[in-house]
């Protein structure tokens, strides 16, 4: 990167291991950090290792980390010029990001507007479609009538997905398979989204049966200039949420992922795209089709970070004080395999989370393991917030030593006092399937439905 003028100050807008995160990205840059948190992370690591810390409200995240005015007040308190956002709680709020513009404070992430077009998944879908993106067959844009809805689902093919524009998480999502459960569907997913986001507006597409969920990871200047930073495979989900990524994906070859990688890149510089951000698509029988934008950055990062060196937090920060992306595509280089554990504070088989004290803490170590974690010995989880506890990420020179690495990882973590996911990731590592990368979106499902 070129060098411009780099923050004083930079708020953290988040809690948890992303707030330790960028916190550590800060001080490797030399900006001091301010911590905001609710009364229940008082104690939390993040807000311990940062040089100030503002009460911003009550433990429910409205009162506290999704309350702008509150967010703004500790801004001009501490004298912040810039906030990053993280990942979640407002992380994709394009209002939040004007708010802060027009008070002159850096939004360390993509412009208002970009955010306020990808959030919308019928607007990013056109706009992805203009720049040379593929995408999945389906509706022009929001469906409102049954009548439209028989004939697109007609004219694309059964099964078919009906989608909320706004939002995601999987809610507002019904997978329809013949013609006379669409429109009880249309009208389940139509109330769920307004709900859920403020917004009935649906939209139909092909659901496709087998396919994986690819994600490109990509950066940009702000100023045309883009690279994409290869891809994620995060195709073992449940209810749509990810649980384990790897980098790269077992089901690419390089020359597919030359291609989707050099499209994404090339549009994200036509668009003029500022900081991190993640193209997602499914991928079937060797073709891609867009899902949506995220305009922030992942959970699952790490995976990217281990296979190319590069600090994406780091950059994320440099761009937004108005440095230049020198970085180019032929910088970028892909070393060895990367898998992320998502480690919940949930039971392993039924998922109910289990918030509590932490009685002992011990992570893994050793060559190339990480754990991102905001969590330490006597620490007690909070029910009111996500379960993630943190992300196990191992790095070796092949996939299958990769494994092997995560398999020796996972028998070295103890958390005690409250239920965990590991042992399920120590089932999972275990399964043929995932030693050969045969897998689909659908794959985890189908394991847990088995009694």
């Amino acid at each position: 990167m070129t060098a411009g003028a780099m923050f004083d100050k930079v708020l953290i807008a988040n809690r948890g291991e992303i707030a330790l995160r960028i916190q550590r990205a800060c001080k490797e840059l030399g900006i001091a950090t301010v911590a905001v948190h609710s009364t229940a992370d008082a104690e939390a690591m993040h807000v311990r290792l940062a040089d100030e810390s503002v009460c911003i409200g009550p433990p429910q995240a409205s009162d506290s980390y999704l309350n702008i005015p509150r967010l703004l007040a500790a801004c001009e308190i501490t004298g912040a010029d810039a906030v990053h956002p993280g990942y979640g709680f407002l992380s994709e709020n394009a209002r939040f990001a004007e708010i802060l513009e027009d008070h002159n404070i850096t939004f360390i992430g993509p412009s208002s507007e970009h955010i306020r077009i990808m959030g919308d998944k019928i607007a990013a879908k056109d706009t992805v479609q203009r720049l040379g993106i593929p995408v999945v067959p389906g509706s022009e844009g929001g469906v409102r009538g049954d009548l439209e809805a028989r004939k697109v689902a007609e004219a694309i093919g059964y099964p078919v997905l009906v989608k909320a524009a706004s939002g995601g998480g999987g809610r507002g999502m019904k997978v329809v398979h013949k013609p006379e459960d669409l429109s009880s569907s249309m009208a389940a997913a139509r109330s769920e989204a307004k709900a859920a986001f403020g917004d009935d507006t649906v939209y139909i597409e092909k659901f496709l049966t087998r396919p994986r969920h690819i994600e490109i990871q990509v950066f940009g200047d702000g100023q045309g200039n883009a690279v994409h930073l290869g891809e994620r495979d995060c195709s073992l989900q449940r209810r749509h949420q990810k649980v384990l990524e790897e980098a790269p994906s077992p089901a690419l070859n390089a020359d597919s992922r030359r291609r989707i990688g050099e499209t994404v890149a090339k549009a994200i510089g036509d668009l003029g795209y500022r900081g991190a951000g993640t193209v997602e698509f499914l991928y079937e029988d060797g073709q891609f089709f867009f899902i949506e934008m995220n305009t922030r950055l992942q959970v699952e990062h790490p995976v990217t970070e281990m296979i190319t060196g590069i600090d994406l937090v780091l950059e994320q920060i440099r761009v937004a004080s108005g440095s230049q992306l020198t970085l180019t595509q032929d910088d970028v280089t892909f070393s060895g395999h990367a898998i992320e554990c998502r480690i919940n504070a949930e039971n392993p088989r039924t998922f109910r989370p289990s918030p509590g004290r932490i009685t002992y803490w011990h992570p893994p170590g050793g060559l190339g393991v990480r754990v991102d974690s905001g969590v330490y010995q006597g620490y007690s989880i909070p029910p009111y917030y996500d379960s993630l506890i943190g992300k196990l990420v191992v790095h070796g020179k092949t996939r299958n030593e990769c494994l092997m690495r995560l398999k020796r990882a996972l028998s070295e973590f103890v958390i005690d006092g409250i239920e965990t996911t590991i042992p399920l990731f120590n089932e999972l590592i275990r399964q043929p399937d995932i030693a050969n990368g045969m897998y689909d979106i659908h794959w985890l499902e189908k394991i847990l439905s088995k009694p």
